[in-house]
Parts: C-alpha cells; sequence; structure tokens
C-alpha cells in the first residue's frame, strides 16, 4: 500500500487539496476517514462463543494514534505527514476526544476492548452513546464549574448501522439507534464497541451548564454519563438509562444468535455477558424476561440458562457504590421486570433465611450486586487484595454461599497506548535495548533488569523522562498559564475527586511544605504538584477539595518567597488526552487512598511503566506493585487494611484526636481557614471542609497524614540520589509487563468466558 497515494487520493475527494495544501483539521478528517477504511478491511474477530462486555462507561480517548499503531502505520504515516511539510503530533490535536466516561471503570473497559481485538478473541462492547458524557470542567473563581462537552462531529468513528430496536418504559416507549465503533487489535482483526443512541434525543434540552429537564426521558436518556441522582428525578433517569443499554444490549445479542442459528436453550455455548460493576444488572432479568415470554421458556429454563451466561466484575469495596433502588423505582420505570425481579427475590429467599444476601430488603429496595452474585456465575474482584476483603467481609456471606463463584482478576492497562502511542521516545528507546517483542508479551520488559548497571541506559531513561517533563511544561503554561521548573520533582495526582482517594491529604502536605518554606525551611530541590480531578457535580465535598487545591495554587505560586521552591497546578478538564502528557512526566506518582477503599486503580500501572516510582498505602493494585518491585523501589505509607477495617468495625476512629496530638497536624488543617486562605477562597467551602476533617474524616485522612509527610519527604531526599533513583526507575519499567491488560484478559478467558 502507498499510503502518500491513498492520503492524497483522500485529500484530493474532500477538499479538492494536496496534503500539504490542507490545515490540521482537514488532514486529521481525511486521515481518520483512510483509518476507518483501513480497518474495515481488517477481518472481523469470529468464532463458536462471543463475550459482550457491558458497561455503562468505555473511555477511549482519542482513537487516532492508537488505531494507527495497531494497524501498523504509525511511523510510515508520520513520515508521509512530514514529507508534506505536516506534524502529526498537530494533527491528533484537533481530534476531540470521544467523551464516553468518567474513570478508572470506564478506561479499563477500553482498555479491556483493546485487548480482546490484540489476542483474536470474538468480543464487543454494549454501551451507550453519550452526546455530553461526563462534563467539561472550568475553573471560575477557583470553583469548578460544569459544562456540557459537545464531542461528536459529523466526521467520528461512529458509524450509523441502521439497527434499531424498540425499548418499552411504563410509560412510554422509545426507539433506539445503534453506532458502532470499530475496535482493531495490535496487528489482529476487529470487533465492535456498540453504543445505543435514542432517536428522540433533542440536545436543545440542554440549559445554562449541564442543567436539563430530568422527566423529558424521550429527549434526555443519552445526553450525560451520571446525571446528577440527588433528587427522584435524577434517580429515575438513572433507572431509565440503565435498562435502555440492558434492553438494547439483551435484543442485540438474542437477535446475533438467532442469525448465527445458536439454540437459545444453549445460549451459554455462544455468549458470555460480563457485567461491568452494577450499573448493567437489570441485563439478567430483562433476557429471563425476554425468554420466558417471548420465546416460550419456562421460568425454571430461562433462569438457568441466563445465570450460566452472565458474570459479575465487582469495582468496588465501597457499600455506598454498589446500587440499590427503591423497588417503587423500577416499577414506575420499568414494570414489566418487577414480576421478574420478585420471582428472583423469592428464589433466594427460600433457600436462604440471611437479611444480607436478600435481593430485595427489608425497606423494598433492590440490591443489584446481589442479582449479579445470585444468577451469575462468576464473581470477580479487580486486584488480591480487593478480592480478599471481598470474600472475608463485603461479601462474605456470599462467598459462604457460592466460593467456586469467586476469583481474582487483576487489572490491566493497554501498552500501546500507555507506551507506545504517549511515549514514543521511550518506546523506541526500549525496543532498541531488548527488542520489540514486549509489543505483544509484555513480560518480556523484564529483559531491562539486565541493564540495571549500564550506564548509558540508566542515563537515557532519565534523558527521556527530562524531555516529558519538558513537553509537559510546555503544555502546562500554554493551557493553565503556570511556570514549572523542569528540574524540580514532578509529585502527580490525577483520577477522580474522591474523599477516599485522599487529594485532601495531599493538598495538607503541600500547606505543611508551604509553612515551613515560609519558616526558613527550603527545600533541596524545587517540588511541583500536580493533579487532575472532575468531582462529581452533586459531590460538595469533592468539589470543595477542588476549592482548596486551586486555593493553594493560587496562594503559593503568587508567593515571591515560596513559588521559587514550590508550585501548585490544577489542571483543567482532567482526560485521557491530558493523562498521556502527565503520565510519562511524572517522578512521583501519587496513590494514596485509604488502605481497603481502592478496588485496583490504574494510574498506578501507567505511571509505573513510564518510569515514575510510586508513592502509596497498601491498597488495590499498589499491593502486587510493591511485590514485583520489592521495598526499595516503592514507597508505602500508613495503615493496612486490616487496621482500617478494624477501625470501621469498632467505630473508634476520631480524626480530632489526631488533629488535638499533633502540632504538625493542627497547623496545616487550620491553614484551611486561616486568614490567608480566606482572603483567596470562599468561607463556605473552605469551613465545610475544615469541619468535614475535624468532626469526620470518614475515609481517615489525619490519620496517615504524620507518616504520609515523613515518607514522602524521604522520597524527596532519595531523588537527590540520582543513580539510586535512575535504577528506581528502570526496575519500575521492567516490572510494569505483569499489568498488562493482555494478561487481564487472557485470564478472563481462561477463567471466566472460554471462548476458545
Amino acid at each position: 500500500m502507498n499510503l502518500e497515494l491513498k492520503l492524497n487520493e483522500m485529500t484530493g475527494k474532500m477538499y479538492g487539496k494536496s496534503i500539504a495544501a490542507c490545515t490540521d483539521v482537514q488532514l486529521y478528517n481525511s486521515v481518520l476517514q483512510l483509518t476507518k477504511e483501513q480497518m474495515q478491511e481488517k477481518p472481523v474477530i469470529t468464532g463458536k462463543k462471543k463475550v459482550y462486555y457491558i458497561s455503562m462507561e468505555f473511555l477511549i480517548g482519542k482513537l487516532l494514534s492508537n488505531n494507527l499503531i495497531n494497524l501498523g502505520i504509525y511511523e510510515e504515516l508520520r513520515e508521509v505527514l512530514k514529507k508534506n511539510g505536516k506534524n502529526l503530533a498537530d494533527i491528533e490535536e484537533a481530534e476531540p476526544e470521544p467523551s464516553l466516561g468518567n474513570g478508572g471503570l470506564g478506561r479499563l473497559a477500553a482498555c479491556f476492548l483493546d485487548s480482546i481485538a490484540t489476542l483474536g478473541l470474538p468480543g464487543d462492547g454494549i454501551g451507550l452513546n453519550y452526546h455530553y458524557g461526563l462534563f467539561k470542567q472550568v475553573f471560575q473563581d477557583r470553583l469548578q464549574r460544569a459544562e456540557k462537552n459537545d464531542w461528536i462531529q459529523e466526521n467520528s468513528w461512529l458509524t450509523d448501522t441502521g439497527v434499531k430496536f424498540e425499548v418499552a418504559f411504563g410509560d412510554r416507549k422509545v426507539t433506539s439507534v445503534l453506532y458502532d465503533i470499530d475496535v482493531v487489535g495490535y496487528e489482529n482483526g476487529c470487533n465492535k464497541l456498540h453504543l445505543f443512541d435514542v432517536a428522540s434525543v433533542d440536545e436543545s434540552l440542554v440549559e445554562e451548564g449541564i442543567s436539563f429537564d430530568k422527566t423529558a426521558i424521550d429527549k434526555n436518556l443519552t445526553l450525560f454519563l451520571y446525571p446528577d441522582d440527588s433528587d427522584e428525578a435524577g434517580n429515575l433517569l438513572r433507572i431509565y438509562q440503565e435498562y435502555f443499554m440492558v434492553s438494547n444490549g439483551a435484543q442485540l445479542i438474542i437477535k446475533e444468535l438467532k442469525e448465527k442459528g445458536c439454540d437459545l436453550h444453549r445460549m451459554n455455548e455462544y455468549a458470555a455477558i460480563q457485567i461491568n460493576d452494577t450499573h448493567p444488572t437489570m441485563v439478567i432479568p430483562e433476557l429471563i424476561r425476554i425468554l420466558n415470554w417471548d420465546e416460550g421458556f419456562t421460568m425454571e429454563d430461562a433462569v438457568n440458562v441466563v445465570s450460566k451466561t452472565c458474570a459479575y466484575t465487582n469495582h468496588t469495596i465501597l457499600a455506598e457504590a454498589l446500587e440499590k433502588w427503591p423497588l417503587a423505582y423500577i416499577e414506575k420505570v420499568v414494570p414489566q421486570l418487577v414480576p421478574i425481579i420478585k420471582e428472583l427475590s423469592a428464589r433466594v429467599a427460600k433457600k436462604y433465611e440471611n437479611p444480607k444476601v436478600q435481593i430485595i430488603d427489608e425497606e423494598k429496595r433492590v440490591h443489584m450486586a446481589h442479582i449479579d452474585i445470585h444468577y451469575g456465575y462468576s464473581v470477580n474482584g479487580v486486584a488480591v487484595i480487593h478480592t480478599d476483603i471481598l470474600k472475608e467481609t463485603e461479601l462474605h456471606h456470599f462467598y459462604e454461599i457460592y466460593p467456586e463463584k469467586f476469583n481474582n482478576k487483576t487489572n490491566g492497562i493497554t501498552f500501546r497506548r500507555w507506551l507506545l502511542s504517549c511515549n514514543r521516545e521511550l518506546a523506541a528507546f526500549l525496543t532498541d535495548t531488548i527488542g520489540d517483542g514486549f509489543k505483544k508479551n509484555a513480560d518480556e520488559l523484564e529483559k531491562l533488569l539486565t541493564k540495571i548497571d549500564d550506564k548509558a541506559v540508566l542515563d537515557a531513561i532519565e534523558e527521556i523522562k527530562k524531555q516529558k517533563k519538558e513537553e509537559l511544561a510546555a503544555y502546562i503554561q500554554e493551557k493553565e498559564g503556570v511556570t514549572l521548573n523542569t528540574d524540580s520533582v514532578f509529585d502527580i495526582q490525577v483520577k477522580r475527586l474522591h474523599e477516599y482517594k485522599r487529594q485532601q491529604m495531599n493538598a495538607l502536605y503541600i500547606i505543611h511544605k508551604y509553612l515551613e518554606i515560609k519558616g526558613g525551611k527550603k527545600p533541596v530541590r524545587p517540588m511541583s504538584f500536580i493533579f487532575g480531578a472532575k468531582a462529581a457535580p452533586a459531590y460538595v465535598i469533592a468539589q470543595d477539595i477542588i476549592h482548596l487545591l486551586l486555593v493553594l495554587a493560587e496562594i503559593v505560586n503568587n508567593d515571591p518567597e515560596v513559588s521559587p521552591y514550590m508550585k501548585v497546578v490544577m489542571v483543567e478538564n482532567y482526560n485521557v488526552s491530558y493523562a498521556e502528557k502527565l503520565i510519562p512526566a511524572c517522578d512521583i506518582s501519587e496513590q494514596i487512598s485509604l488502605a481497603s477503599k481502592e478496588a485496583s486503580g490504574t494510574g498506578n500501572m501507567k505511571f509505573m511503566l513510564n518510569g515514575a516510582v510510586t508513592l502509596g498505602t497498601s491498597d488495590g493494585a499498589n499491593v502486587e506493585i510493591h511485590e514485583l518491585v520489592g521495598d526499595d523501589n516503592i514507597y508505602i505509607f500508613g495503615e493496612d487494611s486490616d487496621t482500617v477495617i478494624a477501625h470501621y468495625a469498632k467505630a473508634d476512629y476520631v480524626s480530632k484526636d489526631f488533629y488535638e496530638k499533633s502540632p504538625v497536624i493542627k497547623e496545616a488543617v487550620d491553614f484551611i481557614i486561616s486568614e490567608e486562605a480566606l482572603a483567596v477562597g470562599h468561607k463556605e467551602n473552605l469551613e465545610r471542609l475544615y469541619k468535614e476533617l475535624l468532626n469526620k474524616d470518614w475515609f481517615m485522612t489525619l490519620l496517615d497524614l504524620e507518616d504520609y509527610i515523613q515518607v514522602k519527604d524521604q522520597a524527596f531526599a532519595d531523588y537527590e540520589d540520582r543513580e539510586k533513583w535512575k535504577r528506581m526507575m528502570l526496575t519500575n519499567i521492567a516490572k510494569a509487563g505483569f499489568f498488562s491488560s493482555d494478561r487481564t484478559i487472557a485470564e478472563y478467558n481462561r477463567d471466566i468466558w472460554k471462548l476458545n
């Protein structure tokens, strides 16, 4: 294939111009069309049995570079463009980022689709085509404001399939429209991401910010991901959305099975349905309903085959994140599912007396995870410690009933995006040093350990890190207007804003350092603290933490005594594209959730792969990172999960005790409502956060704060031993291979899906 000829033909057909004469946007549209055509030439991956991965989120990020890499034409296209005076990086910037996810749950789903295709397994994603997704974050007056994120353009990766389904609710019927996005594997064939839209969607429903009429269901169903559910209308809309997704998914799965001539009584031999968290749970009663009402199955046969087809991934230890819907709400939205859910609940009640395992509880709430566990054949956690906690505490009563269903599948990331795409310099260096086998078999990164005493290799890795820091600093200067010293330590915490992830603890460290510098204790090397996070619009304390970080940035960066030694920046509208610039530049990766609260984390893996050193608690996949790299290549602090779980059980943690006993903690916490902070920030937000830390602190920030300060100071001190730090960087890169999503998916297939 002559790529230059093909691209010139495409630009000529679309714009009547040569490559050289096109703008970056015109070239993006032309390359997009060319890439879609190349993908359509790839064989569709087929097999007797197929997995359907149903998820409320697919945080796929920009797709151009990823698809070019997987097609094997990235470098060739870059050279073609360069020859014509164009820069592929500039063209990539023209691509809007699909707003189809929020955090780790959605990013994981995207990585999994990539790996399913890369391994040549038949498997499609099923989700919703959100027009505005989560929201676009803007900062005004040091507060987060939410705006609609309008990403769908005329030219996009979406293909209208022409497939439509009817979805019936209690009070109305709607028609869906199916859009597909091709998912090409690395040097392999194609699967699909199926995204359902509602034909009657009305974007004009959205008023100022992201407010809209939550009751206009046929117009709003696919506007936003996770609409504000702080009122009844919001709760009902969530149920409408979830049922819309699973009803379409169930209809599509049955349609495909029938087209293949499959016997639906043996559905489990042809399909595995992976339920990603509790949002898609209603697919279980919906499939049972369809088989029983429309396909002539007995209730017994329908329950039996669906229970052998559906598997559930649990992503949380937080009880409040396991969905529980009032039965009355389900009755209002999808009355046709209520008799099925009552039947499933009655079967459980007949067998088990324990109120903790019932589907419908005494308050007439439906526990979605309980449906998944009783009527699915597999329940997996996403990190070893997470699965152990599920078995021992959160889901212990279920583990006693179904020990054979429980298994662990430690999360993974796709190396093609998080190394080959976002850190091409490091990927090229690794290829020259250990060969290119790691691109398909990430375990081959271990070969790098043979170079741990090779000064040239260590220096090269450090040089690449410096280059990535310079690139990030230039980007932050352009986007955020903050100048960072690239010789400073880049300490980065980017993830969803939630109290359990403890961005507030990092903020208290920054206050502590600020006060030290003001007191005359200057650090050996400057420090740059970089944050990126969105807070759910209804999550008040999370919004207050963002406010505190923006207040600290204002104070620190504008203080001539402090700013030469320390900078704070909160990047606006953190997303996958921003992550691809932040992660390769990171020195210290902040993974500081309260032990026992983070199911896994995947940011920790991406940072590690790019040579950052983890500062974290013994939580989620940090535990496995620690085991892999050893004590000398990670910084672990804080109480362990057993201690934390015991504190919750005894209800004996009192944050005020820590505040009163420790002058360091008291000084840092009091600064939140100091004259200096109140002069810049809003009294209401700062006082509310201060009181929360002092009187509640549900995620035990103050429990770990002194240890965090001590260990983090040690990490900054160790950074000065450059030879030691370079070895730590190399070890982390070399040991990151275990966290490939290719490995995770191979395990899902071996233990759960059994596709081939």
